[in-house]
């Protein structure tokens, strides 16, 4: 448990998270949906409970770092790293936040101490960042962070019937705060 400020925490994901989880998307699946392709395949508790136990393997393997976003006593999202490449020294940062809880700082707070962690506890030497083109709430936070827009990636993903254009974004460890 990663204490972020008074009730804000990261927490690692538990099987006794699935359910709240699943209702939690559920309530945004309109939102989520625009910009995450799982959202529409992920409807019942067992997706978040399958979905729990690959970031346990993944988390224990050093190959990601996914968290629940706890505020107030609820979980409101999930941040972390969705892929550490120890060769490279890179942190694949990525995230999702309910959609009535934007507007409060809590994803930019995770996220700050994401990158702290990845460049202070993990070593890494660089932190990125990949977010739909028109996603401005997931690119105001890249900004926030100080992270260096790279370049735009063409026709990255398929989410529903659109085809989404990528913003990456990246920080390296000398340019971090």
């Amino acid at each position: 448990m990663y204490r972020l400020e008074e009730d804000l925490y990261l927490l690692p994901l538990t099987p006794s998270m699935a359910e709240e989880l699943c209702q939690l998307v559920g309530q945004n699946r309109a939102y989520l949906s625009r910009w995450l392709p799982w959202v529409p395949h992920s409807q019942q508790a067992a997706h978040f409970l399958a979905f729990i136990d690959q970031t346990i393997s993944e988390r224990e393997a050093q190959k990601s770092l996914v968290l629940a976003l706890q505020w107030r006593g609820d979980l409101v999202g999930v941040a972390g790293f969705n892929k550490l490449d120890w060769q490279l020294g890179v942190a694949e940062l990525g995230y999702w936040l309910a959609a009535d809880k934007q507007g409060n700082g809590l994803m930019s707070k995770a996220c700050n101490w994401l990158v702290s962690h990845a460049f202070n506890d993990l070593h890494m030497a660089k932190v990125q960042l990949s977010a739909a083109v028109d996603n401005k709430p997931s690119r105001r936070i890249a900004k926030r962070l100080g992270m260096v827009l790279e370049g735009v990636i063409r026709r990255r993903e398929r989410v529903a019937d659109s085809v989404l254009d990528h913003a990456v974004y990246g920080l390296l460890r000398e340019e971090w705060k």
